[in-house]
């Protein structure tokens, strides 16, 4: 069992199981002690299903006081009824915390097309302690899991203040985002407005960067609440311990990816734009005959080159002046032989691979934008656990 990590003040939580579909916890909430500014990102999927719905209404006011998620069930494609019963699950976590229903945000993951088993989730939520017991970020961490072999937790303190986060995330990972919740919890006090874009720029550079599979989730959620209870902070300090938590629990997402055995991490650097590095990253951490080539510890570095050529333009970079490493080993323009070959398979049946391009324009030069981003390695495992992912 994972160690305990204390919430932030003002925040206390509920953990336990309803019988969504087994016995495992299903049913999570995180409320602060009094309403707290809120931001929230969430999938761009037109399939979104009910929880994203009415979390996106509900959090556009800035503040909230609660988050309740459900796992194991996405309860999307399930129409009028879905989003009902969404609206009801909210309406049961307000009661009990004596608040509007549109002071609560909901999240669900799991499976998709089938409606939650609603006579035990109101029998849970009829059951729900007052007040709610729990100060373990942890616990939370394991509420949400579905796939997921570990619980994911970061955080990150700054003075006084703290920041914890949570994930959930293995598979159907594909921004924007990936089939993945992520609570954000800080005793930091900042305006709905500064929070909301200091969450959203993080979001961007992180778990907008984490593909496991390229298919984008119906039920993506990412929310920040900030109880206040620690006063004041800077915003660059505070958006620089956000990054250092958003990117830990990215990088737990893609290692932990369905069947995952190797993080991949891949920078894209000399770049016209920051856009066009991202383009360029993530078609190579997308690439399958690179995740299989990553897998194999082949250093075929032509899929690299590959993805690179199919990712951009003749117009926009010269193949002759493009570098391309693993890890630190330039693999072109500069070949190896078969001794630096044979090293370099070594380095890569590691749990990290790096690879690296540097990009050229066609007249030679270099721009100065840069992207990482995260995926892991495609594996029989991934195969297995999909093909019997709901039987």
């Amino acid at each position: 069992m994972s160690e305990a990590l204390p919430l932030p003040r003002g925040f206390h939580a509920y953990v336990t199981n309803v019988g969504v579909k087994d016995t495992t916890d299903d049913f999570t909430i995180v409320a602060a002690d009094a309403p707290c500014t809120a931001a929230g990102v969430f999938t761009k999927s037109s399939f979104a299903g009910p929880s994203v719905i009415v979390s996106r209404a509900h959090v556009a006011s800035g503040t909230a006081r609660a988050m309740v998620v459900l796992s194991k069930n996405a309860n999307v494609a399930t129409g009028a009824a879905g989003l009902a019963d969404a609206q009801e699950v909210v309406a049961g976590v307000a009661v009990n915390l004596g608040c509007a229903p549109t002071d609560i945000l909901i999240a669900s993951t799991g499976v998709i097309g089938r409606r939650y088993p609603m006579d035990r989730i109101r029998a849970g939520l009829a059951a729900i302690p007052t007040p709610l017991p729990g100060t373990d970020a942890a616990a939370v961490a394991r509420g949400i899991m579905t796939t997921d072999t570990v619980p994911k937790t970061a955080s990150a303190s700054i003075g006084d203040v703290r920041i914890v986060g949570v994930a959930k995330g293995v598979g159907m990972i594909e921004p924007d985002m990936a089939t993945m919740i992520a609570m954000f919890f800080t005793d930091a006090a900042l305006d709905a407005a500064t929070l909301d874009a200091a969450f959203r720029s993080v979001i961007d550079r992180t778990f907008n960067c984490v593909s496991v599979d390229t298919d984008t989730s119906t039920s993506d959620t990412a929310v920040i609440l900030a109880s206040g209870a620690a006063g004041p902070i800077s915003v660059a300090e505070f958006t620089a311990g956000l990054y250092a938590v958003a990117e830990s629990l990215t990088k737990q997402v893609a290692r932990d990816g369905e069947g995952a055995e190797t993080l991949i991490e891949v920078t894209v650097d000399g770049a016209v734009s920051y856009e066009q590095a991202k383009r360029v990253a993530k078609a190579i951490v997308n690439s399958p005959l690179v995740k299989t080539a990553v897998h194999g510890a082949d250093p075929n570095w032509g899929r690299v080159a590959m993805a690179v050529g199919k990712s951009t333009t003749a117009a926009e970079v010269d193949q002759d002046t493009v570098v391309i490493r693993f890890g630190t080993q330039e693999v072109y323009p500069a070949l190896l032989d078969e001794t630096g070959l044979a090293a370099l398979s070594e380095y890569m049946r590691g749990d990290d691979v790096l690879i690296h391009v540097t990009l050229a324009a066609p007249d030679g030069s270099r721009g100065n934008c840069t992207a990482t981003v995260w995926g892991c390695d495609l594996t029989d495992g991934y195969v297995r656990i999909n093909a019997d992912y709901t039987t």
